[in-house]
């Protein structure tokens, strides 16, 4: 198991009772599907390794790491691509992975992806009681696959009350384009309620009297 790479068994069986089997060995089923070099391809299902999914995967990137993915047909290499993990299902109560998808990519061409937003500093409109709301936590994008940015990093610090900040003032590196509208608010430093307003006029107060 290494990061970055991933070898993957093209599926014979489909149907419930097939990935039960599967998922008793600690498989899970699949499907691989997108365009690779020489143009769309056709979806294929697939049988995946959990521990070696997670294993293929860089603890920072995570699901924007892009996998060499070596296809074996009948246990011999058939196939190596380029790929992204693009999807997932959970199982509800277990919380195990029950299903993958995996994205075929032409490395030399913009993907989509999702990146996370990391949110630091405490906003000057806490003294008066304001609340830091995070409306939106990841950005869709599109770029080429290693120019997808591991995360983006906002300071709140200069937030005041009723203060918001849109994709627009989110600093994009080179070859990255915003998805998400330039004008969609991603966090606010709300006013307080009036409960707790009436709160801080009256700490004032009390410090004014002292």
């Amino acid at each position: 198991m290494e990061v970055g790479k991933l070898t993957v068994q093209r599926r014979p069986t489909l149907g419930k009772g097939s990935a039960h089997k599967l998922r008793a060995q600690g498989l899970v089923p699949g499907v691989c599907y997108g365009a690779t070099s020489n143009g769309p391809m056709e979806p294929f299902p697939i049988t995946v390794d959990v521990k070696a999914l997670k294993a293929s995967l860089d603890p920072i990137r995570k699901q924007n790491t892009v996998i060499d993915l070596t296809v074996t047909t009948e246990g011999k290499p058939s196939t190596t691509l380029s790929a992204l993990v693009k999807d997932y299902q959970i199982h509800a109560t277990r919380r195990e992975i029950t299903h993958v998808d995996l994205l075929a990519i032409d490395p030399t061409k913009e993907v989509s992806a999702e990146v996370p937003i990391e949110y630091v500093g405490k906003p000057k409109g806490a003294i008066e009681g304001g609340q830091l709301r995070i409306l939106i936590r990841a950005l869709d994008v599109k770029a080429k696959p290693a120019d997808i940015p591991v995360k983006f990093t906002i300071d709140v610090t200069e937030l005041d009350l009723g203060d918001v900040l849109h994709v627009s003032h989110v600093q994009m590196p080179k070859g990255v384009h915003a998805l998400t509208g330039l004008e969609q608010a991603i966090v606010t430093c709300a006013a307080p309620t009036a409960d707790k307003a009436e709160t801080v006029v009256a700490a004032t107060e009390v410090a004014a009297v002292d």
